[in-house]
């Protein structure tokens, strides 16, 4: 009998586990964005990422915990792409118009590039259960303190007035996902240039900023 070290055993597992997860979350992004959460069932899930149901529990608890995970990977995308926008070359000396579009086009470019993934986060985790309801809302106001931050930075530099953004800013973001729900809905795809634009409007709008077309 040849002994087999523990580590290789557990790397095995792990490893396992790891494609089980990946596998998982694939199938969730294709039927979650193509036939709908509510229409999806365990075994639907698993059957197409090609694992046991147990699965399914041992890694994200249930298909609502698949939601939020799916949904987390996709938006935490979204995220980065926009802190990569602000490091970019020349952000520090753009005026507030110009970050926000810049931003804007990042996160919109990250989220909307596949229409599985735009549905996802912004139709699919809709009204699904308090749980879900709450992690949105935990998303929700991480954008508003990153937002707020944008705000007072354009306080500031004197492009916008002195006050407290904050309750603005969280108007903003629930306008801004809102506005993105009715894109993901639309039979016809609207250009991620499109979105963005429109989005760089409102907010530039909420903060009392004029803008010229």
């Amino acid at each position: 009998m040849v002994d087999v070290p523990v580590d290789q055993v557990t790397g095995a597992v792990d490893g396992a586990r790891t494609r089980a997860r990946g596998q998982l979350l694939d199938a969730a992004l294709e039927l979650f964005g193509v036939y709908g959460y509510a229409q999806t069932s365990d075994y639907a899930l698993c059957a197409m990422a090609g694992v046991p149901e147990e699965a399914l529990r041992e890694e994200f608890g249930s298909r609502e915990g698949l939601l939020m995970a799916l949904h987390n990977q996709i938006t935490t995308a979204g995220l980065r792409a926009s802190e990569v926008a602000l490091l970019s070359e020349g952000m520090d000396d753009c005026p507030i118009g110009q970050r926000f579009r810049r931003l804007f086009d990042a996160y919109v470019s990250a989220v909307t590039r596949d229409l599985r993934e735009a549905r996802v986060t912004f139709v699919e985790v809709l009204g699904v259960s308090p749980a879900v309801d709450a992690h949105c809302k935990r998303w929700r106001d991480l954008w508003t303190d990153f937002l707020t931050g944008e705000a007072e930075r354009a306080a500031v530099r004197g492009e916008v007035p002195e006050r407290d953004h904050r309750v603005v800013v969280m108007v903003m973001v629930g306008t801004v996902h809102e506005l993105m729900a009715h894109h993901a809905r639309r039979p016809r795809r609207a250009r991620p240039d499109e979105v963005s634009e429109e989005l760089t409007k409102l907010g530039l709008a909420m903060l009392g900023i004029e803008t010229t077309d």
